[in-house]
């Protein structure tokens, strides 16, 4: 084995893997919804940040984030968390990209990523209670995480294996994994994976008090970066066999190559100083896979826009990509915010349709150069480039690490 990759890691399961391709994208975000509006969207580096609305922010001292503005839930879905009606929705837009019967959609599972369930919805409850409502609402059922991808399940039509997966900012590109892995051992054909998660006051109130929102924009990378700007949404994609994609001649944007997981192991918020987590998923990922450093086109990070993690995340870059220093390496999170378990999922429909397109979506609001931050993030300016080969970094709290590899089918 080539690269200095251990022997037994890669060529086994190379070479008994099945073939999982994306075959349907389903954005719903605050910068567009639907595959043609949020890539156009992303290509001319569209803000999608403006001050809250959706709650009072003024006990804060920050106030803005990427809020998903004139989202109308599915009809009935009223009685749902706005999970629940963002997956859907980011669902329902995913399986008509893919072009699926609906015979083919009954035999379907559906895995959902999120950070901490339909907190809405115990937000909602407790102020019924504080008002003195019935002490056990009728939307209590709701609360149950299951729930998410149940109710996806039966609004979609979707009968297959059917589970939420709970590992915070990483969710989306965990569930991606257990999708590929209900595939890989034939439980399912085709999947719906993703990731979703609303904006509410607990989460805001959880990251305004680290001090890691920003107070005005997000700036991966950039020197004077002052941190998150926190988004919502859902992103959703349709993972099939290579086998049912060419049976039934579907589009197919990207294959799913493999994927590297690790625990940092260290602290529930900051990640390892030295970055060994970080690093030891992308090295997993792209020995899984079968893919040198060198041969990958474009990385897109994680890039949070906080004074910890981003130079953590291109010291650990810059020591996988040794042999390929140039790497373009671009956060979208400077244009969607961070969606938390949706995050991962709309970068990697962002992968894919860099792979599909030959266009890389550029980081934003990049001025100031930082030595600490020394990579190419395409400041600015989407660039034009063939790619076949991307690796989606998703690094959450708790040190929770999910690398994916995506490459031209």
């Amino acid at each position: 084995m080539a690269h200095g990759y251990p022997l037994e890691v890669t060529e086994t399961r190379v070479a008994s893997r099945r073939r999982v391709f994306i075959t349907g994208v389903g954005p719903l975000s605050a910068i567009g919804s639907g595959r043609q509006r949020f890539w156009a969207a992303l290509l001319a580096g569209t803000d999608g940040s403006s001050r809250v609305t959706r709650f009072d922010t003024s006990g804060y001292r920050v106030h803005r984030a990427c809020e998903l503005r004139g989202f109308v839930p599915p009809a009935g879905t009223e009685h749902m968390g706005p999970i629940s009606q963002y997956a859907i929705a980011a669902g329902a837009l995913a399986l008509s990209d893919a072009g699926l019967t609906a015979e083919q959609v009954q035999r379907a599972g559906v895995v959902i990523g999120t950070t901490g369930g339909d907190l809405p919805v115990l937000e909602r409850i407790q102020r019924r209670r504080q008002s003195g409502a019935e002490e056990v609402p009728e939307d209590f059922h709701q609360l149950a995480a299951h729930a998410i991808a149940a109710n996806v399940g039966r609004r979609l039509g979707l009968g297959g294996p059917n589970q939420v997966v709970a590992g915070a900012c990483a969710a989306g590109n965990y569930a991606l994994t257990v999708a590929y892995e209900w595939i890989q051992s034939e439980r399912a054909e085709r999947v719906l994976a993703g990731g979703a998660d609303p904006l509410s006051p607990m989460p805001f109130t959880g990251f305004a008090r680290l001090l890691a929102i920003a107070p005005d924009v997000c700036r991966p990378f950039d020197k004077n970066r002052k941190g998150i700007l926190l988004g919502e949404g859902a992103g959703l994609l349709v993972l099939e066999s290579a086998e049912s994609a060419r049976r039934r001649g579907a589009r197919v944007y990207a294959e799913l190559l493999d994927y590297g997981l690790s625990c940092d192991a260290y602290h529930a918020t900051m990640p390892h100083p030295e970055a060994v987590g970080m690093r030891n998923a992308m090295h997993k990922a792209l020995a899984a896979a079968g893919v040198a450093p060198e041969d990958v086109d474009y990385v897109s990070a994680h890039g949070t826009g906080t004074r910890a993690s981003d130079p953590l995340e291109c010291t650990a870059v810059g020591q996988v990509f040794a042999r390929n220093p140039g790497v373009p390496i671009s956060s979208i999170k400077s244009m969607i915010g961070h969606s938390l378990a949706a995050a991962s999922a709309f970068e990697a429909i962002s992968c894919a349709l860099a792979i599909d397109t030959g266009w890389i979506p550029p980081t934003i609001h990049h001025e100031t150069p930082d030595p600490a931050c020394d990579v190419d993030c395409v400041p600015n300016r989407a660039r034009e480039r063939r790619v076949r080969v991307t690796l989606n970094n998703a690094f959450a709290f708790g040190g929770n690490n999910c690398c994916v590899v995506f490459a031209r089918a």
